[in-house]
């Protein structure tokens, strides 16, 4: 850090009273007298506080703050420079802006235009200094280099070819590079809140990529050579057959990552270049989620906590896979469960592990389907019962015959819309006198992504925006619309974390009459929003409005 910027800090933090001249004075008394700077004597007398002497530095100097802690490190912008150099200067290159290059430097080198210029060299790329804590730097350094390292000893001390022998494929499953790196892959995906890791064999090299808020990011190429070795270890943490690499398999493996216990559910896909592995990564912390966290409008969470407040009946969530149904259902049942309530769950599979709750997983293999399942639940004197899916016949009438007969039934169903679900019930050969009696509400829900708060940018939306959204503003609110821009935090994407868009229709009276009379489902969606239900659209709009997501989101998700 120059003198020059140094003296620029100090003035910056005295103006913003960070700082009073009595303790510059003390600070350059013990700098003089320990040959150390006068940032880091105050630093040391504990004058100031690390981060709001980082921030009034960073503004001193024209640079920007950034928490390296909250947004994962671009892997191609970290590819800029080799992880000897990154480790050694202390610098990380971590994100673009355009063309530039970001790169997160401390303090001490924030004005260091020598090392900007190497940078600069090495990266070809224009560079822009950014401002973070050395043990950030530090910390995501281990992080993303770590993985130079381990395929460097893969390429260079493993060489797998497909041989079928299993007590080779064992062996090179407890290779330790091969070790390092799936431990490497695991542990830089739930730091970057990946929800998915996706290894995928190409003709050429490796690929794996990690669904960050929905979306896929390419994070690493590795070579060709070590796929058999990083398949069969994953297969062995996961208890599956690493023998079998013809047909698909599933499993599950537990795994500690600063101090929280996360699920993986592995899958096996045979592909033209070898197997393909997917893991979902199952965060446990999930588990406590109340439905404040979800995005409940105020009326959709009225009409939802009317239905499951009940003791008896039946409510669905509908929606695709990877739409949050379970994890609503898993909230939900956090309420529910209480020591005088006996709970029981058939998934397929048991996405987590809910304590104070009995869960059964379905084994078609071993003759346990959803329809046997419930039927043995039913004479274990439950109070609440969670169907994972009702996908058949069978399972949706013994669903429907639990909640008429005094249980509390919660489960999923794939439709498009609410009014749909009432509909697929009725063509799975369910009487619609029935599913009028037992429905009390069906909630309709998307994932769409949050905007990051830091760098949305506030626009006015052209007329034809509006007119494609086709709403119009609330009349109580003044809306402030925000678009996407990118910075930091956001890995440059604009956005940061998902929530959900519900549309809950409750089961009146005036519906319940249209479905046994098989009305069309464009009646029932007709009444039940004169009636008060709010379209997924629309939830969508309120959102917009109120300035959590982006017009552009609402659109990508629900059209």
């Amino acid at each position: 850090m120059t003198q020059v910027h140094q003296g620029a800090t100090v003035e910056a933090l005295l103006a913003e009273r960070q700082v009073s001249p009595e303790d510059v004075e003390r600070a350059t008394a013990v700098a003089a007298a320990s040959n150390i700077s006068v940032i880091d004597a105050l630093l040391t007398e504990g004058a100031v506080d690390r981060r709001a002497l980082l921030r009034v530095a960073a503004h001193a100097a024209g640079a920007e703050l950034v928490d390296l802690s909250e947004h994962p490190v671009d892997a191609g912008a970290a590819a800029q420079v080799p992880g000897a150099f990154a480790r050694r200067a202390g610098v990380l290159p971590y994100a673009w802006s355009g063309n530039e290059l970001q790169v997160a430097v401390p303090l001490r080198s924030l004005a260091d235009l020598v090392l900007k210029d190497d940078i600069a060299r090495l990266s070809g790329r224009r560079i822009r200094f950014m401002l973070a804590t050395r043990s950030e730097i530090e910390q995501r350094i281990n992080q993303v280099y770590r993985a130079e390292g381990e395929l460097a000893d893969l390429t260079s001390d493993l060489v797998v070819d497909d041989s079928p022998d299993l007590d080779a494929l064992t062996e090179v499953a407890a290779d330790q590079p091969v070790v390092r790196f799936v431990n490497l892959l695991i542990s830089q995906a739930i730091s970057d809140r990946a929800s998915d890791i996706h290894v995928e064999p190409t003709e050429r090299d490796v690929r794996v990529r990690y669904r960050i808020d929905g979306v896929l990011h390419d994070t690493h190429r590795a070579p060709r050579s070590i796929h058999a070795g990083v398949v069969s270890r994953l297969k062995i943490m996961a208890e599956m057959d690493i023998a079998e690499r013809r047909v698909p398999q599933d499993g599950r493996l537990t795994v500690n990552h600063e101090g929280r216990s996360m699920d993986l559910r592995i899958a096996t896909l045979p592909t033209v270049w070898g197997e393909k592995i997917v893991a979902r990564v199952l965060d446990n912390s999930n588990t406590t989620l109340s439905l404040d966290d979800l995005g409940f409008s105020g009326a959709n969470f009225e009409r939802f906590e009317s239905a499951y407040r009940r003791p008896h009946g039946m409510i669905l969530v509908t929606g695709p896979t990877g739409s949050g149904k379970s994890t609503t259902l898993y909230a939900t049942l956090n309420i529910l469960s209480q020591p005088h309530v006996n709970v029981i769950t058939v998934e397929d599979p048991v996405e987590y592990r809910l304590p104070g709750i009995n869960q059964m997983q379905v084994n078609n293999k071993a003759g346990l389907t959803f329809a046997s399942a419930l039927r043995s639940i039913l004479r274990a004197d439950p109070d609440i019962v969670l169907i994972g899916e009702i996908r058949d016949h069978e399972t949706a009438t013994i669903a429907v015959e639990a909640a008429l007969t005094g249980h509390l039934v919660l489960s999923t169903l794939h439709t498009n819309d609410a009014p749909s679900a009432v509909t697929r019930l009725v063509e799975m050969g369910i009487e619609p006198f029935l599913v009028g009696s037992a429905l009390d509400a069906i909630v309709a829900q998307r994932l769409c992504r949050a905007l990051c708060l830091r760098c949305r940018q506030p626009y006015e939306p052209s007329a034809e925006e509006l007119a494609l959204i086709g709403l119009r503003p609330a009349e109580d609110l003044e809306p402030t619309y925000f678009r996407a821009a990118g910075c930091s935090a956001c890995a440059q994407t604009g956005y940061r974390g998902r929530m959900a868009l519900h549309e809950v229709m409750a089961m009146t009276e005036d519906v319940e009459r249209l479905v046994v009379s098989r009305a069309p489902t464009e009646e029932i969606t007709r009444v039940a929003r004169e009636q008060g239900m709010a379209t997924l659209h629309e939830d969508g709009w309120l959102k917009v409005q109120h300035g959590l997501t982006s017009v552009e989101e609402v659109l990508r998700v629900v059209g």
